[in-house]
């Protein structure tokens, strides 16, 4: 399978685990379709624009190859927001809840020791905040198309596997992801999908052709609710 096309499988594969219900915020045990529109309340830095709000999400761990890939869908393009950021808050084994000792205490039942920071000029970092470790991902690896944002191939070593009290088997890692406006401020943060809780990582597969088109179908059902989402938000302002 080539990378383009394993790149819009996975994204296409968060429609159709998810059960496409756009208009309410569900999650299969690796992925979520969040609510439109749910910015949080105490999220005061920024506007409330559609790239600051998750759509579907969802990650991956491939246990031939030993690598992590991550994607998600937003309720607008990439770009509308100066200083945004998309951060996947990884748990190893190690996590807690970090959100919940700043101002405002927000993120119960977000955990993670480590994050990985995608930035819309289509770099970023991985940030082990238990080995104390930043490394800057591989431009190459990250891409950036619209409304979706995807990181792939990440290698398991990047993850440190062998840190003591980090989970033996890489694929029961957890994950959430929030966007953000720059770092620093619990209030720069838009949106937790899922909110308040953490989610697995799905064992990727290659699938049938029948099941590929399937897939796409998903997808195509994704980005029609949100268009109808957006319409609706519109006929109300």
């Amino acid at each position: 399978m080539s990378r383009l096309r394993d790149r819009a499988l996975r994204t296409a594969f968060i429609a159709a685990a998810a059960g496409v219900c756009a208009a309410h915020a569900t999650a299969s045990p690796f992925a979520v379709v969040d609510a439109y529109n749910d910015f949080l309340p105490s999220y005061t830095a920024g506007p409330a624009n559609g790239d600051l709000d998750v759509i579907t999400a969802a990650a991956f761990y491939d246990g031939a190859d030993k690598s992590f890939s991550f994607s998600t869908i937003l309720a607008d393009e990439v770009g509308l927001t100066a200083g945004a950021l998309y951060v996947w808050g990884i748990d190893r084994g190690r996590g807690t809840e970090r959100f919940l000792a700043g101002s405002p205490s927000i993120g119960s039942g977000v955990f993670f020791d480590s994050v990985l920071i995608v930035r819309p000029d289509g770099t970023g970092i991985y940030n082990d905040f238990i080995n104390s470790k930043v490394t800057a991902l591989d431009s190459g690896d990250i891409d950036i198309a619209g409304r979706a944002v995807t990181v792939e191939g990440l290698s398991l070593d990047l993850f440190a596997p062998a840190t003591a009290g980090f989970r033996s088997d890489p694929s029961q890692y957890t994950w959430n992801l929030w966007p953000r406006v720059g770092l620093g401020k619990n209030n720069q943060i838009s949106d937790f999908a899922p909110d308040g809780a953490n989610l697995g990582f799905q064992v990727t597969a290659v699938p049938e052709p029948q099941t590929y088109a399937l897939l796409l179908a998903g997808l195509g059902l994704i980005g029609a609710n949100v268009k109808r989402a957006q319409r609706r938000a519109q006929s109300r302002s």
